[in-house]
């Protein structure tokens, strides 16, 4: 089952905010409603984010009435900006915009012509995101080794791309390899991702797996019951990862015990012309972290901080895994896309 599909003029997805208790598939019809579910987290991961904000814009053009091209642009244009507005750190998002509106506006014919490239390039950028999630699971299996125990932060999975998954691909390789391994999932407050949707995926697909608090890190690496570390990216730069807050301390006290630390992303993830510092980091509801369940958990009125994501300098990562290899930082502790 893919996380997201094109049926026709509708887009179904999975709610990711009713996991693992419930399995609700999301039927939506317009950009308008893709918007709204990246910006509630029913539909989260940077690389689904990519395929998703396609799928906005292919909505968009599906449904258009516009006789000419320009108007239909136009549309797309509109569209392409509520889509930027969603979320602001997750690169893939972006790039998914600007290659569907380059497409769009190089393409020659009427408004028909024009919509049926914008879906066929949206259907596309989803189709690529499965084999380079299988590709980035074949790449980063090799580094994993019989009877390793992986600790993994938040939602690199299935339910972060189109299908399969970056750091969870890398896991699921080395499973389905056969290698013997164990999996260390931390629950990612205060959305409680690892909790509700690594534990589930890898649960489910029979991947043994131990859930910690995300404060219990420390302890596990010290105690030695970790071998390495596999994370995901929202978006990764010259000189820094940018993932789910909570990933600098993992990165800092991997360097500490001296523990592998990988990232796995695809190559859409890379943001090459940037540095951490240009990066804008999503400061997100206080209410996710006064509140848990809908029930009232500090006091009221309390000052809360809530960044979505944090900064790992690239010194502190051992290697990056993509769809075209493993990238290993330079002497400068910076990274080429290439």
């Amino acid at each position: 089952m893919r996380t997201i599909e094109w049926k026709d003029g509708m887009v179904t997805t999975i709610d990711q905010t009713k996991l693992p208790h419930k399995t609700v598939t999301l039927k939506i019809t317009s950009c308008k409603e893709i918007c709204k579910a990246i910006k509630t987290m029913q539909i989260r991961g940077a690389p689904l984010l990519g395929a998703a904000a396609g799928y906005g814009l292919a909505l968009t053009a599906f449904h258009s009435k516009a006789k000419e091209k320009h108007h239909l642009i136009k549309e797309l244009d509109a569209s392409a900006q509520l889509l930027r507005q969603t979320r602001p750190t997750a690169v893939n998002l972006f790039w998914a915009i600007e290659r569907i509106i380059r497409k769009a506006k190089k393409t020659a014919g009427d408004t028909r012509t024009v919509a049926a490239i914008v879906v066929k390039e949206a259907q596309k950028i989803a189709l690529e995101d499965v084999h380079t999630s299988r590709k980035i699971g074949e790449n980063g299996a090799v580094l994993i080794s019989e009877n390793d125990t992986v600790l993994t932060h938040c939602n690199a999975g299935r339910l972060a791309t189109v299908d399969y998954g970056t750091a969870l691909a890398v896991i699921r390789a080395a499973w389905t390899g056969g290698k013997k391994i164990h999996v260390i999932a931390t629950e990612t407050r205060p959305l409680l991702q690892g909790a509700r949707l690594t534990a589930y995926e890898l649960f489910s697909d029979g991947i043994p797996v131990t859930l910690v608090t995300d404060s219990m890190v420390g302890y596990v690496m010290a105690e030695g019951l970790v071998n390495k570390i596999i994370v995901g990216a929202d978006r990764i730069v010259k000189d820094a990862v940018i993932n789910k807050i909570g990933t600098y301390q993992i990165s800092v006290l991997a360097s500490k015990h001296k523990i592998p630390f990988y990232v796995a992303a695809p190559q859409s993830t890379f943001d090459m012309n940037r540095l951490a510092e240009n990066v804008v980091i999503e400061q997100r509801d206080a209410r996710e972290v006064t509140e848990f369940a809908g029930t009232q958990i500090t006091p009221k009125g309390i000052s809360v901080l809530n960044p979505a994501f944090d900064i790992t300098p690239m010194k502190n990562v051992t290697a990056i895994i993509s769809e075209k290899g493993i990238i290993y930082p330079n002497s400068d502790s910076k990274v080429s896309a290439n």
